[in-house]
């Protein structure tokens, strides 16, 4: 009897230790934080609210950059730098760095090019153009390296703080 009280006991605590998790809460936070910035700077370039930027892709910074860029260096802060999880956290951030400029970034370019393509079609095709492509889907070189900081300022105050 004894002992199922302790396994349900460590097995409550390991439910409750996700909100201790250093690198996921890092990852979690600099994906929060790139979000709000968003949100913010499309207020007030556009003068408007756009709640689809608080979870939407594409834009400055790169939340994508950012939160496997915190997880990784959270990931070798904790770990240490020689451990083979930050090798995986690490290869796993260049990867996702380079898509967000590569791959999606000539993917978003297609898409602009299609929606005008769409868009000039003649009137008697309305179902083509009720519904164009999301373009806002990459990330430029820089949007990438100011998501890759901040993810990184966010994971080294995370390890500094108490």
């Amino acid at each position: 009897m004894e002992e199922s009280a302790d396994t349900s006991s460590s097995s409550s605590s390991h439910y409750f230790s996700i909100f201790t998790n250093y690198p996921l809460i890092s990852a979690v936070l600099a994906f929060t934080i790139t979000q709000v910035i968003k949100f913010f700077t499309t207020w007030y370039k556009e003068k408007r609210w756009d709640l689809k930027r608080l979870v939407g892709s594409g834009g400055m910074p790169s939340s994508h950059s950012a939160t496997v860029t915190a997880l990784a260096m959270a990931v070798g802060l904790q770990e240490r730098l020689c451990r083979i999880s930050f090798f995986i956290a690490f290869i796993l951030t260049s990867i996702v760095m380079y898509d967000a400029t590569g791959v999606r970034l000539h993917a978003g370019r297609q898409t602009e090019v299609l929606n005008q393509i769409v868009y000039e079609l003649p009137a008697n095709i309305p179902s083509l153009k009720s519904m164009p492509l999301r373009e806002l889907i990459s990330h430029t070189p820089p949007q990438v390296v100011a998501g890759g900081v901040l993810g990184t300022a966010t994971a080294v105050f995370g390890y500094l703080s108490p």
